[in-house]
């Protein structure tokens, strides 16, 4: 599972590039893509859990009924 699950740290990190004197307009851009790319797919591998989670639920009953788990 993912350690980005509290975005706030990289909303920190964010503040942070947007403020630094040490990096170029086009660095700041750059890794504020990198960042943004992370959350989504922070976002999207958590959508997936869940998604296998409710299906796994789903067929546990199934499997049961037919015997071939307790």
């Amino acid at each position: 599972m993912s350690s980005h699950k509290d975005h706030s740290h990289l909303e920190q990190i964010k503040e942070a590039v947007t403020h630094s004197e040490l990096l170029s307009e086009s660095e700041k851009s750059q890794t504020m893509q990198h960042i943004d790319e992370w959350i989504l797919e922070d976002k999207a591998e958590g959508m997936l859990y869940q998604e296998l989670i409710e299906l796994v639920n789903g067929i546990k009953p199934l499997l049961a009924e037919l015997g071939l788990i307790k």
